[in-house]
């Protein structure tokens, strides 16, 4: 067996998952900050895809890291498309003072249809206003959230004012922000991510500095310059990779972009040969990692965070909520647009990998 070759292998998911991990949380970090500074309750702040998890639980968010370390996200509560249920209030009080209810129980309880109960169950599970089912029970259980020295998950407690507590829940929604608070935390990790890359670039030009040669002697200059100019090569850099982007909407170039465009796989040999060059070649690439993301984010499809804001801005001119179902086949398009890329320059990665050729 090549160990070598092994070795190598590894070194290449540590960086890539170095790499990508900073810059996810950074990204994740910015909706997650902005949201809790408008009074936003947010449930979730991962690292990796949803799925099974350790972490810890601090005022209310649980922090930790998913067992697919790829990606990340902030499950910020209220963002779920379509109108609310109008039984919110009703079932909000029901499972409160009783502690434990099932879907069943009501839907009887309110004389409403069980799709009805489904529905306004759910959709305070997205509010974090309850706790949704649990693998161990026997029949789908929905749960008052604990309240720390006061009384246990699941647990009846008496409600004196039923409307203050539901505009209390209300209030720390996304959906109840008005647009431009709502536009910030939709394009907070976006710009976090064009803001660190900045960072970088002037602490690479302007702090560590760079070599370069002399025209006219040949000989190797270690030089630096003014933050200014160094800001400046970043938004040079920022205005190439829009382009880039934007040729992917273009018929005549989509087809050159996309293979001149890397996967994961790519990102994590080039993460390897960067770190081996230097802490500055390393940090060079994860700032243009980092504007990548950044734009990339800004596509206007979903389930990215450009698609959603298009949903927002489309909702505030028109005046109409876009519904459950046509998000959902929106997001759908746009995942299966994103799965048909991926499977492309997965494979030109391989036969990149294969061939060598990283040019």
């Amino acid at each position: 067996m090549d160990f070598s070759y092994l070795a190598d292998i590894v070194l290449m998911v540590v960086y890539a998952t170095i790499l990508l991990g900073v810059l996810v949380l950074i990204h994740e970090a910015g909706h997650f900050f902005t949201a809790r500074a408008f009074g936003v309750r947010v449930t979730e702040f991962m690292l990796g895809l949803p799925g099974p998890r350790i972490g810890f639980t601090f005022k209310g968010t649980r922090f930790g890291v998913t067992a697919v370390p790829l990606g990340g996200y902030a499950k910020v509560c209220g963002m779920e498309a379509g109108k609310m249920s109008p039984y919110l209030e009703p079932v909000l009080e029901m499972v409160y003072r009783r502690g434990t209810v099932n879907m069943e129980e009501v839907a009887a309880y309110l004389g409403i249809s069980h799709d009805d109960a489904l529905a306004a169950l759910d959709e305070l599970v997205e509010w974090g206003s309850i706790a949704g089912p649990e693998r161990r029970d026997k029949f789908n259980t929905y749960r008052a959230p604990a309240v720390k020295g006061v009384c246990a998950l699941g647990e009846g407690r008496p409600i004196d004012d039923v409307h203050a507590l539901y505009e209390s829940e209300y209030r720390q929604q996304y959906r109840n922000l008005p647009f431009w608070k709502r536009s910030v935390i939709l394009l907070a990790g976006i710009i976090v991510n064009l803001l660190f890359a900045m960072l970088l670039f002037v602490v690479i030009y302007s702090l560590i500095g760079f070599d370069m040669q002399d025209p006219q002697t040949g000989a190797i200059m270690h030089v630096t310059v003014d933050p200014l100019r160094a800001i400046g090569a970043g938004f040079n850099y920022i205005g190439m990779v829009i382009m880039a982007v934007a040729s992917l909407f273009n018929p005549m170039t989509a087809a050159e972009t996309v293979s001149n465009s890397t996967s994961v796989m790519g990102i994590a040999v080039m993460s390897k040969v960067a770190a081996e060059q230097g802490l500055v070649t390393f940090l060079g690439f994860m700032s243009m990692i980092s504007v990548s993301l950044g734009i990339m984010n800004l596509i206007p499809i979903p389930p990215l965070d450009g698609g959603r804001f298009i949903v927002e801005v489309f909702q505030k001119l028109s005046r109409k909520v876009v519904s459950t179902r046509a998000m959902n086949y929106l997001s759908l398009a746009g995942l299966a647009l994103f799965i048909g890329l991926f499977v492309v320059m997965i494979n030109q990665d391989i036969q990149r990998f294969i061939f060598g050729n990283w040019g």
